[in-house]
């Protein structure tokens, strides 16, 4: 463990103080200096550009706010089953407007109520709550940094959803300095809260209501997601009845990669301390991936390769692991298993055999057929959907188990 004094490397392998409420800005801030920077070559027509891929994005990102914070565009509400099952859906459409070039106004209609009466709205409770305004202004310090950090964001919010819902308001050179202040200011807001949060601990919001999932596995949830829509849509586009945007399917997983790396220093290779080095490496993949959602094909056959060996080499290592673990219980006594961790033990195993398929198939093109790759990405979520059930019923056991050890 690295202490707090020393050179740069040790520095940078110390654990990040970075909350998850800092990470989701950030994702989303990136999201839009890249696009503000994107859209002037854009404009000269150096770049092509992909609407669908940036609306999509900017969806998740506020579909991940309300599944893991229960922060929504129209302010905070506890994590309702309804409300989550709300941002699942947003994130559903978000991720069907990226992988689908399809023309609909769906998107930019939520879009437009996200930013433009939403903004609008976060802006009037900052002002009018008794707990916000007032008194930041009395606490002074940092606290006048939010003030100036949060009303720049909603303003500039309101101002984006105007442009979202009548776009000849601006030109694209505009709309692309708009978009790159906004970005700017939101990840202004991210750094102020985290060191808000740094000094004031007890400050950070903490997600409540009857969802008892955490961040991490209401993640899971959304991968798992990812994975079903994207495999039983691979089926249609493979037999040529569906268009399908490659890069943005790609672009969308790296950006899914980072924010668990971010938040939690889960990456697919397994999970590792998140320390400074892993928020850095979260942040490249999130730039890549951003570009890659909204600029078509310039960055498939990297990212095909990268993705590719993170599944495939991910998979391998816990299958070794997995096998060493199992040789090492067979040389002793073998104690009898309860069903549910057998269960447990074959669904690590059936994701593991997936990931490498997965893999494998994104190295080696037409090693697999396109249906097939379907089949493996959507079974591969139900999979995982299947596994936060197992986990659940886990932690209810162990919670039975600690009342009957207190009350012995």
């Amino acid at each position: 463990m690295t202490g707090k004094t020393g050179g740069p490397g040790t520095a940078i392998l110390r654990e990040a103080d970075l909350p998850l409420e800092s990470v989701m800005l950030i994702i989303g801030g990136m999201t839009m200096v890249i696009a503000g920077l994107l859209l002037f070559p854009v404009e000269r027509g150096a770049l092509p550009y992909y609407e669908n891929g940036l609306y999509g994005l900017l969806l998740i990102t506020f579909a991940l706010q309300i599944i893991t914070l229960g922060r929504t565009p129209l302010g905070d509400l506890p994590r309702s089953r309804p409300l989550f099952a709300l941002g699942i859906l947003i994130a559903a459409l978000g991720m069907t407007t990226c992988f689908l070039p399809l023309a609909t106004p769906l998107p930019r209609v939520l879009l437009f109520i996200c930013f433009g009466p939403g903004g609008l709205l976060l802006l009037l409770q900052m002002f009018l709550a008794a707990d916000k305004f007032r008194n930041w202004a009395q606490y002074g310090g940092i606290f006048r940094h939010l003030i100036f950090a949060c009303a720049s964001v909603y303003l500039l919010s309101i101002l984006i959803g105007l442009v979202i819902w009548w776009r000849e308001l601006m030109t694209t050179r505009q709309i692309a300095f708009v978009v790159l202040f906004f970005g700017a200011a939101i990840l202004y807001l991210a750094e102020v809260l985290r060191r808000i949060y740094g000094s004031y601990p007890e400050a950070q919001r903490r997600p409540v209501g009857e969802v008892g999932l955490s961040a991490e596995r209401s993640m899971l949830v959304l991968v798992g997601v990812f994975m079903m829509i994207l495999g039983s849509l691979l089926v249609p586009v493979s037999l040529g009845l569906l268009p399908f945007s490659a890069s943005a399917q790609l672009g969308l997983l790296m950006v899914i990669f980072a924010v668990q790396m971010l938040a939690f220093g889960s990456t697919p290779l397994g999970p590792f301390t998140r320390s400074w080095l892993m928020v850095v490496c979260g942040l490249l993949f999130a730039a890549l991936g951003i570009v890659s959602c909204i600029v078509p094909g310039i960055l498939v056959s990297p990212l095909t390769v990268l993705v590719g060996v993170l599944n495939l080499l991910g998979g391998a290592a816990a299958l070794a692991q997995m096998w060493s673990q199992a040789a090492r219980r067979r040389k002793g006594p073998r104690p009898t298993v309860p069903p549910v961790l057998e269960r447990l033990f074959l669904t690590q195993l059936t994701l593991n055999i997936l990931a490498v398929m997965f893999g494998a198939s994104m190295l080696i093109p037409g090693l697999v057929p396109g249906v097939v790759i379907g089949v493996i990405l959507a079974a591969n979520g139900g999979v995982l959907l299947y596994l936060l059930h197992v986990l659940t019923v886990l932690d209810g056991l162990r919670a039975g188990m600690e009342v009957i050890d207190q009350t012995a």
